[in-house]
C-alpha cells in the first residue's frame, strides 16, 4: 500500500482530515447564475468579467491555479502582471455565451498537470504571454464570426510567437493535513528578458457583507518566531476556520479588504479606501494608498518582481500551515515534503496501473485524472436565500426568477464539476460519468457524489434530480442509476468488498426518481416516454426542450431506451441487494416486468402499429404524434436510434440459483405473458456459460440471422460512410451529409445535416453540437454494452468491423476496437501530433507544450480535433477507464466484471 493509499484510508476518519484543502476554487464565478441578481434573468450580463476584479461575490470564489479550505473561507491563488496588461491576472477570462461566435468559451492557456486523490500533490500550468493580453482582440473577432466558422483561440492571436510567454508553475505539496508546501516556478521561455510581477494571493471569501452582525475574519502581518529568518509571515484569524499562517520569500506585503469598490462598479461612495481591486490598483496603475500601511485586511499578497532571462526559471516558495513557529519553513524540511509527495504521486499512478502501457498513455491516464480531481469545487447556492435576497442587500426584483420550485436547495459540498470555467455548477448526468473514473482512485468520493444528489437537500420532494442551476428542472438522462451500480461494482472489484449500505441507500432513493419519471414523462401510460431535452441538445429535427411546431407529442426512441436502461440497472442493483434480503425480490420482479413492457413498447406503439423501430432501415427512430393522431417517423440517423443498444444486462446462473422466488416469478411471467417477450432477448435462451440476457435488441445463438436488431444496428454504428470515425462513433450519421433530413411545419424548413464540428446554429446558445463530433459518454456505454453482448453470446458471434470490409470480430474485439479509437484522440500518431490538438501549431510542435493534453468536450467527427469546453475533463476523463481496461484485458484476456 502507497502512503498516498494509506492518505485515502485516513481521510475517511474526520480526525485525519487530509481532504480539508484541495483545488475547490471555481474557475470562474462571474456570469453564474448564483451571483445574478438583475430582473431579468441575464447572468452573463449582470456580473460581468469587467465587474470580478473590483466586485465581490456572494456566493464562492474564483481563482488562478488556487485552493481554498473545504468550506472555501479562506482562499489561496496566483495573480500575475507582464507589465503591460490593463489589469491583473488574477482570473481566467473568456467569451460569455453572447460574445462567442459558438457560446461562451475560456480563451486561456492552462493545464492541470497533476493531483494525488487527497490533494497531497497538486501541480498546475499558466502560460501567460509576456505582449498584452489581446481582451478587445479576442471578443471583436469572435463576435465578428459567423457559426460556420471556427472559434478564434488565444494561441490564434499571434501572442505566442517566438514562444515569447513565461510558463508559471504551481505546485502543492502537504506535510500534514493543514500544512502546505507552495513551489511556484517562473520560466522565461521567450527569446529576450522578460519581467513577471508575481503576488500569491491569500483571501477570506466575503461572508460579511451580506447580514448584519456578522463576524468579520483578518489578515495581517504576522510576527516571525525566529528572529534570523528574513522570511515575513501573514496571520489569517477565521472565527470558524481558526488561525492559519502564511510564510513567504522577503516581500512587500500589499493588504486590501475583499469587498465590492463601489465607486468603480455602481459610481457609488466606498466605505473604506481599501477594496478588492486595491492591490491591481497598486501594481498596474501604482496607486501604493489603495493598500493598507497598516498592514491589516482580508486579503493580501507579497509582491515579487522577476526580472528572467531568456531560458531562466525562478521558484517562489510559500507555506500555508495551521503551525505557527514553524522553523525555518522554506529551508530544507520544505525541500524534503515536495520530492517526498512528488514521489508518492507517482508510487501511487504506478500502483493504480501496473500493466503494460506506453510512456505516453500512462500521462495521457494520469493528466486526465489530474483534470478531474483539480475540477471539485466548493458549491455553494441556498436557493431560497437567493430569491428572497439578502438583509444588508436590496430586494431582489425579478419577472420571472430560476428555480423558484427548487427552494429546498441548499448546497456547500464539494461537487466534481463538468470544466471549472465553462460549466462551474454541477451538472447531473455529466456527473455520473465523471464517478466511473473517479473510482478508479477514489471510490468514496465517487461513492459520495452520486449519493449527494438524492439527498433531500438536492433531491426534488417528487423524486426528481436537479439538472444543473440554469434549470434545475430541465430533464438529462436517468443515469443515475446506471453510475451508482458500476461504481459499486468498481469499488468491490478493488476492496474485494462491496458497500452494501451505499447500494441500498441510493437504490432507495432512486426509486422515488423512477416514479417520477414513470408519473412525468409517460403521461399516458404507454410505457413510451417523452423527456424533452434529454442531454443532446440539437440532436433532434426540433427543439425537444420547447413546444412542438406541429403540436402533438414526441415519442422519443432515446428517452424510452434510457428508462429500459434504467429498469435494468434497477433490477441489477435489486438482484445484488436481494443476496442479503429477500424483500428485494419483489423489487427484482417489478423492474424486469417493466422492462418487458417497455421492450414491447418500443415494437407497437399506436393502433396503426407505428415503431420507433423501422424494418425497412434496421434502426430506431423518434415518431412525432400529431395532434389529429397521425405518427410519422423522423428518419434520422443519429445516437437516438444507437441509444436501445445499451439497454442489455446478463444473469449468471449462480445468482439466478440464490434468488429461487425471483426465477419462480420471472418463469411464470414469461409462461403467461409470451405476447410481450417477441423481440427481446430474454430469460428463456441460455447463452454463455448459461447465462441469460435482456436486451432491447436481440440477437440469435448458434447461426447467423440477418434480421437481428442487434446485427442490424451494429451495422450502420460500424459502417465508416455512417457512424464509425477514426476516433470513434459520431453522434450523427456521416450519410446527412449528402442526405439532409428536413421537415416542412407551419411554414418553416427544419432540418438536419452532418456538421461534424462545430453547431452551424444557435441552437442551445451554439456552444454544443450532437450532430456529428464524438462524445465521449454514449461512446462510453456503447462499448461497455457491446462488453455485455459479448458476455452473453460468446466469441462465435461475429460481425463485420469496419462494415464491409471483410474483417470480421467478436464483439469483445469491436469493443477493443472502438475504445482504441477513443483513446488515439489524445494519442501522437504516426506524425508525432495529437489529434486531439487539431492544427493548432504551438500545441503540437512547441517542445514545452507538447507533452500537455486538453480534454475538450467533444470531438471532430472526422479528424478527432478537440472542440467545445476545453478542460472538460469530466465525462472526457472517461479516457483513463478505457486506457486502464485496455491495458488490464490485454494482459489478463477480456473479463466483463459487471
Amino acid at each position: 500500500m502507497t502512503p498516498e493509499h494509506q492518505r485515502l484510508q485516513a481521510a475517511q476518519n474526520a480526525q485525519t482530515p487530509w481532504k480539508k484543502w484541495g483545488p475547490y476554487l471555481s474557475d470562474r464565478q462571474w456570469g453564474t447564475v448564483r451571483e445574478d441578481y438583475s430582473d431579468t434573468g441575464s447572468a452573463w450580463d449582470y456580473f460581468s468579467h469587467q465587474q470580478s476584479h473590483a466586485r465581490a461575490y456572494r456566493w464562492g470564489e474564483d481563482g488562478l491555479g488556487g485552493i481554498c479550505d473545504d468550506e472555501q473561507l479562506l482562499c489561496f491563488g496566483l495573480a500575475l502582471w507582464n507589465g503591460r496588461d490593463p489589469v491583473l491576472k488574477e482570473r481566467l477570462f473568456g467569451l460569455t455565451g453572447n460574445q462567442g461566435n459558438h457560446g461562451e468559451d475560456v480563451k486561456e492557456c492552462y493545464f492541470y498537470l497533476d493531483s494525488t486523490p487527497t490533494h497531497s500533490y497538486l501541480k498546475f500550468l499558466y502560460k501567460y504571454p509576456q505582449a498584452e493580453y489581446p481582451y478587445a482582440d479576442l471578443v471583436a473577432e469572435n463576435q465578428r464570426r459567423g457559426y460556420d466558422q471556427p472559434e478564434y483561440e488565444l494561441l490564434h492571436t499571434g501572442v505566442f510567437d517566438e514562444n515569447r510567454y513565461v510558463d508559471v508553475f504551481v505546485e502543492y505539496a502537504k506535510a500534514d493535513p493543514e500544512d502546505i508546501a507552495i513551489a511556484i516556478e517562473v520560466v522565461n521561455r521567450g527569446p529576450e528578458p522578460a519581467t513577471v510581477h508575481l503576488l500569491p494571493t491569500l483571501w477570506f471569501r466575503n461572508t460579511w457583507s451580506w447580514r448584519e452582525d456578522c463576524e468579520k475574519p483578518r489578515l495581517c502581518k504576522g510576527k516571525q518566531p525566529f528572529a534570523p529568518t528574513r522570511d515575513v509571515v501573514v496571520e489569517a484569524t477565521h472565527p470558524t476556520l481558526g488561525n492559519y499562517w502564511l510564510y513567504c520569500e522577503p516581500a512587500d506585503l500589499y493588504f486590501t479588504e475583499n469587498e465590492t469598490n463601489y465607486a468603480a462598479v455602481f459610481g457609488g461612495k466606498n466605505a473604506s479606501p481599501y477594496v478588492k481591486d486595491g492591490i491591481h490598483n497598486a501594481v498596474v496603475h501604482g496607486q501604493k494608498d489603495a493598500v493598507n500601511p497598516d498592514q491589516v485586511g482580508t486579503k493580501v499578497a507579497p509582491h515579487y518582481q522577476l526580472h528572467l532571462e531568456p531560458g531562466e526559471r525562478r521558484t517562489i516558495r510559500l507555506r500555508l500551515t495551521h503551525r505557527p513557529d514553524v522553523e525555518h519553513p522554506l529551508g530544507a524540511e520544505f525541500d524534503h515534503i515536495l520530492q517526498a509527495r512528488r514521489q508518492e504521486a507517482d508510487d501511487f499512478y504506478a500502483a493504480l496501473t501496473p500493466f503494460d502501457l506506453s510512456d505516453d498513455q500512462r500521462q495521457i491516464q494520469r493528466q486526465a485524472i489530474a483534470g478531474l480531481l483539480w475540477s471539485k469545487q466548493v458549491y455553494r447556492y441556498e436557493v431560497e436565500q437567493w430569491l428572497r435576497g439578502d438583509p444588508t442587500m436590496p430586494e431582489p426584483d425579478r419577472d420571472s426568477p430560476r428555480n423558484t420550485h427548487w427552494r429546498h436547495v441548499d448546497s456547500g459540498d464539494i461537487i466534481s464539476m463538468p470544466d471549472k470555467w465553462e460549466y462551474p455548477w454541477f451538472a447531473a448526468w455529466d456527473l455520473a460519468f465523471h464517478c466511473i473514473p473517479l473510482a478508479l482512485v477514489d471510490p468514496e468520493f465517487a461513492k459520495h457524489q452520486l449519493d449527494l444528489l438524492t439527498r433531500e437537500w438536492y433531491m426534488h420532494p417528487n423524486g426528481q434530480l436537479p439538472a444543473y442551476e440554469w434549470a434545475f428542472g430541465d430533464v438529462n438522462p436517468p443515469v443515475h442509476a446506471w453510475a451508482t451500480w458500476r461504481v459499486y461494482k468498481i469499488d468491490q472489484k478493488m476492496t474485494g468488498k462491496g458497500d452494501r449500505p451505499f447500494l441500498e441507500r441510493v437504490f432507495q432513493k432512486l426509486l422515488l426518481n423512477f416514479t417520477w419519471w414513470v408519473n412525468r414523462k409517460d403521461a399516458n401510460g404507454k410505457n413510451v416516454f417523452e423527456g424533452g431535452f434529454l442531454g443532446l441538445d440539437n440532436i433532434g429535427v426540433f427543439d425537444r426542450s420547447a413546444p412542438l411546431p406541429t403540436g402533438g407529442t414526441l415519442e422519443q426512441s432515446d428517452g424510452t431506451s434510457w428508462m429500459a436502461m434504467y429498469c435494468l440497472n434497477m433490477l441489477e442493483m435489486a438482484l445484488e441487494l436481494a443476496l442479503d434480503n429477500p424483500v428485494y425480490e419483489d423489487m427484482a420482479t417489478k423492474f424486469f416486468e417493466h422492462f418487458i413492457y417497455i421492450a414491447d413498447a418500443m415494437n407497437h406503439i399506436g393502433d396503426d402499429q407505428t415503431r420507433l423501430w423501422s424494418e425497412e432501415d434496421g434502426f430506431f427512430y423518434d415518431v412525432l404524434h400529431l395532434p389529429h393522431g397521425d405518427r410519422i417517423q423522423l428518419k434520422i440517423r443519429s445516437m437516438v436510434g444507437l441509444i436501445p443498444l445499451c439497454a442489455v444486462m446478463t444473469l449468471d446462473p449462480d445468482t439466478l440459483a440464490k434468488l429461487p422466488d425471483f426465477t419462480r416469478r420471472v418463469e411464470w411471467f414469461i409462461q403467461n405473458r409470451p405476447a410481450l417477450k417477441r423481440n427481446v432477448a430474454c430469460m428463456e435462451t441460455k447463452g454463455q456459460e448459461a447465462r441469460r440476457m435482456l436486451a432491447l435488441c436481440y440477437a440469435t445463438l448458434g447461426h447467423v440471422e440477418p434480421r437481428d436488431r442487434l446485427r442490424r444496428l451494429l451495422e450502420k454504428l460500424l459502417d465508416e460512410s455512417e457512424f464509425l470515425s477514426p476516433y470513434g462513433i459520431r453522434a450523427l450519421s456521416k450519410y446527412h451529409a449528402e442526405h439532409p433530413y428536413s421537415f416542412h411545419a407551419d411554414g418553416q424548413d427544419y432540418r438536419v445535416a452532418y456538421e461534424p464540428a462545430e453547431s452551424r446554429s444557435g441552437l442551445f446558445g451554439g456552444n454544443s453540437n450532437w450532430r456529428g463530433p464524438i462524445w465521449f459518454p454514449v461512446n462510453y456505454l456503447i462499448i461497455e454494452a457491446l462488453q455485455k453482448f459479448h458476455h452473453y453470446l460468446g466469441d462465435d458471434y461475429q460481425v463485420e468491423c469496419p462494415t464491409g470490409s471483410g474483417q470480421w470480430m467478436n464483439l469483445w474485439q469491436v469493443a477493443s476496437d472502438l475504445s482504441q479509437r477513443l483513446m488515439a484522440i489524445f494519442e501522437r500518431d504516426a506524425a508525432g501530433d495529437r489529434p486531439v490538438n487539431g492544427g493548432t501549431a504551438p500545441l503540437q510542435q512547441d517542445p514545452h507544450g507538447c507533452d500537455y493534453v486538453l480534454f475538450y468536450e467533444y470531438f471532430h467527427g472526422d479528424n478527432g480535433a478537440g472542440l467545445g469546453a476545453s478542460h472538460q475533463t469530466g465525462w472526457t476523463g472517461l479516457v483513463a477507464k478505457l486506457i486502464q481496461q485496455q491495458a488490464e484485458y490485454a494482459s489478463h484476456g477480456p473479463k466483463w466484471d459487471g
